[in-house]
């Protein structure tokens, strides 16, 4: 790809800023209600000047939300897949399986023309990974420029893009429904409480994000360029008892807490309840992501692994009306074979 390469992309009028798919990470729930509030308050001539985007805001597990656990049931961001959502429900469903039916057709339906144009749902880790977008495709260039886009406008805050190799027929969590999408991932807060500068950090995120459609909307022609992508290659579970299946081990102190820094084979990687230490058996670096993260321990991940790579973007502008229509006819064919 040439470097100088000019795409013209489809508009983004209708945008979804979603919180609380996990109902104890609440920087999102917090910040969604907020904007809702705020919503109520925009005067008629505000309405006009934000012609260029319509945003929705979600609160996406309510019931979750109300008990400030991550779900009731079953995880609402593993309910998002082709399968899942086109399937047969019974009346015993679990809540967050019809949940996911009301919001995929709240903001989808998933891979149609109708879908929203770009999902933003908003999460917390309690790893340090500081504001992480993760996304299913590394050329997305709608979701790598808003990236770049973070990037210059919050030089304080460190912010990484994680693409995880999935299929759109696979691809499991909420922001898969729209036309792009990504979660907004921020960290360290622990689930169930709320870090002023952790939400400070996702409020001036979405506020950017949005003011980046809101330029590519208006015809501002965004200049492409290297960025950085962590790309997910596998997890690795904690030692465990071969009978109990009860870990044996905690991520090792030389470890914790740092996300993002090359783990290199013969490192320190677990210590054992007894003391001893562990070293990472892989066979080249990786950089380490997701550490001890709470949530994963029922899913059996201690830590996430990923090679970094340089990605060259292209320059982008907004379609005009005559190859918007092209591109919606494309488009149609596409989901139609």
């Amino acid at each position: 790809m040439e470097v100088d390469e000019l795409e013209c992309l489809p508009r983004l009028p209708r945008v979804a800023v979603c919180g609380g798919t996990h109902g104890n990470e609440l920087s999102g729930v917090y910040l969604v209600r907020e904007l809702l509030k705020m919503e109520k308050k925009v005067t008629k001539e505000e309405e006009e000047e934000d012609e260029r985007v319509s945003v929705v805001m979600v609160l996406s597990n309510p019931r979750a939300m109300l008990q400030c656990r991550r779900y009731v049931d079953t995880d609402l961001n593993r309910c998002f897949t082709r399968a899942t959502l086109n399937g047969p429900v019974s009346d015993v469903a679990p809540y967050e399986i019809t949940r996911a039916l009301e919001l995929n057709r709240m903001l989808g339906p998933k891979g149609s023309p109708a879908a929203v144009d770009l999902v933003c749902d908003l999460h917390n880790t309690t790893a340090n990974m500081g504001l992480c977008l993760i996304a299913y495709s590394d050329c997305d260039w709608i979701c790598l420029h808003i990236f770049k886009h973070l990037q210059r406008e919050m030089p304080d805050v460190p912010i990484r893009f994680i693409h995880f190799d999935v299929s759109s027929k696979e691809s499991y969590s909420l922001d898969s429904v729209g036309k792009h999408g990504f979660a907004m991932e921020i960290g360290p807060q622990p689930h169930g409480v709320v870090r002023s500068n952790v939400y400070t950090a996702m409020r001036v995120g979405v506020q950017n994000m949005l003011d980046w459609v809101r330029f590519f909307n208006s015809g501002t022609i965004f200049e492409g360029g290297f960025v950085e992508v962590f790309s997910m290659v596998k997890h690795i579970d904690y030692p465990r008892d071969r009978e109990t299946r009860t870990i044996t081990a905690a991520i090792h102190p030389q470890l914790q807490d740092r996300d993002f820094c090359l783990l290199h084979p013969g490192d320190p990687l677990f210590q054992t309840f007894s003391g001893e230490t562990l070293p990472y058996k892989g066979k080249e670096p990786l950089y380490p992501f997701f550490i001890n993260e709470c949530a994963y321990y029922e899913k059996g991940i201690a830590l996430s692994l990923a090679r970094k790579r340089r990605v060259m973007i292209p320059s982008i502008r907004v379609q005009t009306e005559q190859e918007q229509e092209s591109y919606v006819q494309e488009f149609t064919s596409e989901e139609e074979e």
